[in-house]
């Protein structure tokens, strides 16, 4: 196996994320040279194919296309339950600046809560593609892809509207090779997450968002994180959406208003949920104590977490962006978020996970987020 080009630079991160690392450099030849032989378990959902595969097999919930990838691949909606939800007699923003939110939407009036799951928008964090797979058949069921009673999660389910768009970025997912990174290196997670400029150097975190869309001759493997025109649905133009992706993710908050919504992603590092940006203070506080029951609940299980976030304004030189879960917000009210999954690198400095476990930290969070729901809808 030919050794990837170590390039002198040493990229400093901070916060919740990848730790520093060196700089390296991968050829698509050497990033296939590396991929694992090993055949992965049957609950496991690393590939476009493991969900296709399985759509035609649910009867219970309403499944229908929202979009269609600049690749040609459709995105999903898989709906459990029946919407209750009255006419809107204005959008989000208009009702809130008439101090009259129910104008959007009546949540207090709605019989059940409505929690929407968004899957991987960088096609790489298969962990939560294999989640939502997970939580579809749990919902049909009562059992999850490993055959284990999953009935406790099944009810709380049952009490609400779930919506699930389990891949969010099909065109990434199509072109993600592994099927997993659990048990790799840092180096497999940057050839296959943020890809290569031409020279074989990683574009690496965040440096890969100092382009958008990542089109043009500079550009070697295009990374999974964005979609066959080099948009990352993360960080799209949100008033004027440049994929299809982003704009049909956002519609369907809209049409929903959920009070709850989740982007579901990995990293190398324990699981966490991030603090929301941009949003009230008020949701920040709601969001950090989904965390705090998140965190209990994975503790019990003898799963890995973070700590909670501190609720802060945005401030100073580089404030964290606008992206989509701050977009979620903005168009439906939902109190949205980030969550980040370990892969269970074989790093260091990674948060150590089999896929079991890792399966585990995911339905741990859906469990927590259908009892956060249904705890502020009963009076």
């Amino acid at each position: 196996m030919k050794q990837a080009k170590w390039i002198t630079a040493v990229l400093c991160l901070a916060g919740v994320g990848l730790a520093a690392a060196p700089r390296t450099g991968m050829t698509y030849a050497e990033a296939q040279a590396r991929l694992p032989q090993r055949q992965l378990p049957r609950f496991w959902a690393g590939k476009m194919e493991d969900l296709s595969g399985r759509l035609s097999r649910w009867k219970t919930p309403e499944i229908r296309i929202i979009a269609r990838s600049p690749g040609g691949r459709p995105l999903h909606l898989i709906q459990f339950g029946s919407s209750s939800r009255p006419p809107a007699l204005a959008n989000f923003n208009s009702a809130i600046g008439a101090r009259e939110p129910a104008a959007y939407c009546d949540a207090a009036a709605r019989k059940q809560p409505v929690v929407l799951f968004l899957g991987p928008v960088h096609g790489h964090e298969v962990e939560a593609l294999t989640g939502l797979v997970n939580l579809a058949e749990i919902m049909e069921t009562g059992r999850d892809l490993r055959g284990r009673d999953q009935s406790g999660l099944h009810a709380l389910g049952r009490r609400c509207l779930v919506l699930i768009i389990p891949a969010g970025n099909p065109d990434g997912t199509a072109r993600f090779q592994p099927g997993a990174l659990q048990g790799l290196a840092g180096a497999d997670l940057r050839f296959w997450g943020q890809g290569t400029w031409s020279d074989h150097s990683f574009c690496d975190w965040p440096g890969c968002k100092r382009q958008h869309p990542m089109v043009g001759a500079n550009i070697g493997f295009l990374g999974c994180y964005f979609n066959d025109q080099g948009i990352n649905p993360m960080h799209d133009e949100f008033f004027e959406p440049m994929g299809p992706e982003s704009r049909a993710i956002l519609k369907v908050a809209k049409e929903t208003a959920p009070d709850l919504a989740v982007s579901l992603h990995s990293h190398e590092s324990k699981p966490a949920l991030l603090r929301p940006a941009y949003v009230p203070l008020e949701i920040q506080e709601s969001v950090r104590q989904l965390a705090r029951e998140t965190y209990t609940l994975l503790e019990q299980r003898g799963l890995p977490h973070a700590e909670p976030f501190t609720p802060a304004p945005e401030k100073g030189p580089h404030p964290e962006p606008f992206n989509l879960a701050s977009a979620l917000y903005h168009i439906s009210g939902a109190a949205a978020f980030t969550f980040e999954c370990p892969h269970g690198l074989a790093e260091e400095t990674a948060c150590p996970a089999s896929l079991e476990q890792i399966l585990d930290i995911q339905l741990t969070l859906y469990e927590a987020m259908l009892r956060w729901a249904l705890d502020r809808k009963t009076p």
